[in-house]
């Protein structure tokens, strides 16, 4: 079975004791890498496996592995010796592997080594992508049958990762740790058995990651249940770009845990969408959830789609079926379901001439059933013409809503309009005088304000009166410049979580084909 392994990586043996314990129920092994040791501190490695009281890795990376190893190649075959030096009768008590480069030729370390039983990780590091025939490399790398192979590439982009899962396939027998470094290689991290990798590398959480994209041990057990992902784990997954910003895995891995359901679901950075459903065939992923900026390309790749999707030309949830990938929307009846029910929620605060502001109200309370059943006579105007904005405008006009569609490329925001025969135009002052007519409500679709966007207000043009009604599809932050502008004056505002919510919802009962289960709801706190 796959193993965590936590990567030391503080100045002394006493601040990585203290990472130890304070990650030791999440992880089987750990690394000390030596190299990150002040120099006084390392000569105390030797007695590290004892204090540590569980298996351990002996590495000293070099500048160029992604280590910080200075010195020559002199004093670092001495710090090796050191580790492997004296060892105990009790293996307990030595190091239980060591990390050699597969260009370090010492055999008295590697007879050391083998004399003690401390196993062999012969490694290679590549920050240029991927170098060579992977597989091949992986056969050659072991220089006897006790060692392990140890690949870890910077992946560029969605091809790199696929490329190494197909490798991975042709090596699955041999003993090897696989992974792809970096943000797009992320989910090498958590399908480490589906993979046939023997370990996972981590980083203390708030520590400073010792490898790119590394995550921290507790997300790998209590998100992500990594120790349960065997082979018969049905995988989900969300794509996107640059998709660092999504609670979806919180939600349906949650949701999994609480059910007891053989299954994860991860995060995947695409680049590609092409290399990107290849890379679905050869992980035999079964549902997938799919955001900016793929739901209207998706399409490409469906066997088969729903009336919706056949409709907005969008699409959101993708499902591998008979006839291939067939696609589904689920932000449609997300998004109108949320701002049915905010519109209704101030409606009764009105009404009861409660005290509370009605965009202060848990968001819990807001997933509630609307009272509000459509939006005849509303005037809204929608920012964006993307994919979000497809479900949106579709869900306007099936509620009756009149509706502006303003964005920055005109001819995006004109056929867009279109089929509706709803009102255009630009994010210039001549579409927002546009909005004098269309203000009872305002809807903002696009990624700007997003975590790891431009902190940018889409509508800085607009003075709002306090009377609008504004939604913002962002839910990260809670606020967006554009929201905190219109909450500011007084507007009624709601950000874009519990559509979240509600469409993954409708999102599961289209992988399961089962309705959610109630009782889940109030049990889903992320």
């Amino acid at each position: 079975m796959a193993k965590i392994c936590l990567c030391l990586t503080a100045k002394t043996i006493a601040a990585d004791l203290e990472l130890l314990a304070r990650n030791r129920r999440y992880v089987d092994i750990a690394e000390l890498r030596v190299d990150c040791l002040d120099p006084d501190e390392r000569f105390l490695l030797r007695h590290f496996p004892e204090q540590a009281g569980l298996p351990v890795i002996l590495t000293v990376r070099r500048e160029k592995d992604g280590g910080t190893f200075t010195e020559g190649e002199a004093s670092r075959i001495r710090l090796l010796a050191r580790g492997l030096a004296f060892a105990e009768a009790d293996r307990r008590k030595n190091f239980a592997y060591v990390d050699l480069e597969e260009d370090l030729n010492v055999p008295s370390l590697e007879e050391a080594a083998r004399t003690f039983g401390i196993r062999i990780i012969r490694s290679f590091h590549s920050f240029n992508g991927l170098e060579g025939d992977i597989p091949e490399k992986i056969r050659n790398l072991r220089r006897t049958g006790d060692e392990i192979a140890k690949i870890a590439v910077l992946a560029r982009g969605s091809a790199d990762a696929l490329a190494m899962v197909r490798a991975a396939g042709k090596v699955r027998d041999a003993d090897k740790i696989f992974l792809c470094m970096g943000h797009y290689g992320v989910f090498t991290r958590i399908l480490t058995e589906k993979l046939g990798s023997q370990i996972s590398y981590t980083s203390a959480e708030g520590e400073l990651l010792a490898a790119p994209g590394q995550l921290c041990p507790r997300d790998l057990v209590e998100l992500y249940r990594f120790h349960s992902i065997g082979p018969e784990t049905q995988v989900f997954g969300v794509i996107g770009h640059p998709l660092k910003v999504t609670n979806s895995p919180q939600f349906f891995n949650t949701v999994f845990a609480l059910e007891t359901t053989n299954a994860v679901y991860v995060p995947f950075p695409t680049d590609s969408l092409r290399d990107f459903m290849a890379l679905a065939d050869e992980l035999d992923l079964t549902g997938i959830s799919v955001t900016v900026p793929y739901k209207e390309a998706i399409l490409d790749y469906l066997g088969s789609m729903s009336e919706d999707v056949e409709w907005i030309e969008a699409c959101n949830t993708i499902n591998r079926g008979p006839q291939g990938w067939r696609g589904t929307n689920t932000d449609m009846r997300g998004f109108s379901d949320s701002l049915l029910a905010f519109m209704s929620t101030i409606s009764a605060h009105k009404q009861t001439g409660e005290e509370d502001e009605p965009w202060k109200i848990k968001l819990p309370q807001l997933r509630k059933p609307a009272d509000i059943s459509n939006l005849k006579g509303k005037k809204v105007t929608v920012i964006g013409a993307g994919g979000g904005a497809r479900a949106v405008v579709a869900e306007l006009y099936r509620l009756g809503a009149h509706t502006l569609i303003l964005n920055r490329t005109l001819i995006k925001a004109r056929n867009l309009a279109a089929p509706y025969k709803f009102r255009w135009g630009g994010l210039d002052e001549r579409g927002v005088e546009q909005m004098e007519h269309f203000s009872d409500i305002i809807i903002q679709t696009t990624p700007a304000g997003m975590e790891g966007n431009p902190d940018r207000d889409p509508l800085e043009l607009y003075s709002f009166s306090g009377k609008e009604i504004v939604m913002d599809l962002v839910y990260k932050p809670d606020r967006t410049p554009f929201l905190q502008r219109a909450a500011a004056a007084s507007c009624p505002v709601l950000n874009g979580y519990d559509m979240f919510i509600r469409q993954a919802r409708y999102q599961y009962v289209q992988f399961f084909k089962r309705d959610f289960p109630p009782a889940l709801l109030a049990r889903v706190n992320i």
